[in-house]
């Protein structure tokens, strides 16, 4: 039984941590650490944990984490994640990080668009935690950057298409929408009741944190540079996340051949649902799980491919993608932990 430990146990990342550790057939949660609620029981702070998770949070201290755990996830902020993290691999621990702080192999283009990197250094080893393009990397690896939901939602979907000249990879457009909790736990006049319910906006047109990420996975995919357009929305739900995804086709080319595409890509990938043609995908179908289901259309008199993807953000957007990463490190099944059956309605 492996022992691990959730820093910043109280964000929603940090809980859905919680809530799918405390049910992992192989792992022990053994610390939760919480600067706001020290000292207080998770589930006097989450009443729906009250007699599955006893631990009361406390004050984040390096030394005591890593004698205690094996395996560390830290739920922080950007910024705060690389103060924390330095400290714990030094200790011996294994990290599995879902800020955006070890999630770029260029420094430059992590300040650009975030702040000064204050552990540049670790960017070299950090692998990017997507395991369905990264597995044999995030096998070997002691530093998981954990992927953004958007970034997940559209890569999965482009993956397939990067290297077999289907697609002009210079027209790919990515509209994505997002439920609040994306947006974290924090207060915020913009994801306050009154001004997301009812309402449906767009955001950070063009100037989303997520876009460099996308491209830099996308580039390396595809070995040349790509750049896309990218636009989020807020949608008036709790959580899920639908991405629709158009790139001009490069050919003629039938359903038949995107199918096949996408299902040989993914055929040994169990959190990669490929819908048959004309299906679309729903987030309410993956909703508390770590699935994302693939569908796509081709518009024939535009000649062009639309792909849907769906997920939950919490979840493979988040924290079941994290501890996806967990399993992998640990020499676990991928699935421990995550094969919770989905919802019908």
């Amino acid at each position: 039984m492996i022992k691990v430990a959730v820093i910043g146990a109280t964000g929603y990342a940090g809980a859905e941590l919680v809530r799918i550790l405390a049910g992992h057939p192989e792992a022990s949660l053994v610390l939760i650490t919480s600067r706001q609620y020290a000292g207080k029981p998770f589930d006097e702070i989450y009443p729906a944990m009250a007699g599955v998770v006893d631990l009361k949070c406390i004050l984040f201290d390096a030394d005591t984490v890593s004698e205690t755990a094996d395996f560390v996830f830290t739920a922080l902020p950007h910024k705060v994640a690389m103060g924390v993290v330095p400290g714990l691999l030094e200790r011996g621990a294994k990290v599995i990080d879902l800020s955006a702080d070890f999630r770029f192999k260029d420094p430059a283009i992590y300040e650009q668009w975030y702040q000064p990197h204050e552990s540049p250094s670790l960017l070299e080893t950090a692998t990017y935690g997507l395991p369905e393009i990264n597995l044999e990397l995030i096998q070997k690896s002691s530093l998981i950057g954990n992927p953004g939901c958007y970034p997940t939602s559209t890569i999965l979907p482009l993956a397939p298409f990067m290297k077999e000249n289907l697609i002009d990879l210079d027209s790919i457009i990515v509209d994505s929408k997002s439920g609040a909790s994306g947006a974290g736990r924090s207060l915020s006049l913009t994801t306050h009741f009154c001004e997301v319910h009812e309402g449906f906006r767009a955001y950070k047109v063009a100037a989303h944190r997520h876009t460099p990420e996308m491209e830099e996975v996308l580039s390396n995919l595809a070995g040349r540079n790509v750049t896309i357009t990218f636009t989020p929305h807020l949608v008036p739900m709790s959580r899920g996340m639908l991405t629709t995804i158009y790139a001009d086709l490069s050919g003629d080319f039938s359903d038949d051949v995107v199918h096949d595409q996408l299902v040989s890509y993914y055929k040994d990938k169990p959190f990669v649902r490929v819908l048959a043609s004309g299906r679309v995908p729903d987030t309410l179908h993956v909703r508390g799980t770590n699935y994302c289901d693939i569908g796509f259309q081709i518009d024939k008199r535009a000649n062009r491919l639309i792909l849907i993807s769906v997920i939950d953000n919490l979840v493979k957007g988040a924290s079941g993608q994290a501890v996806q990463n967990m399993n992998i490190m640990a020499g676990l099944p991928e699935t421990a932990g995550l094969s919770a059956c989905p919802f019908p309605v």
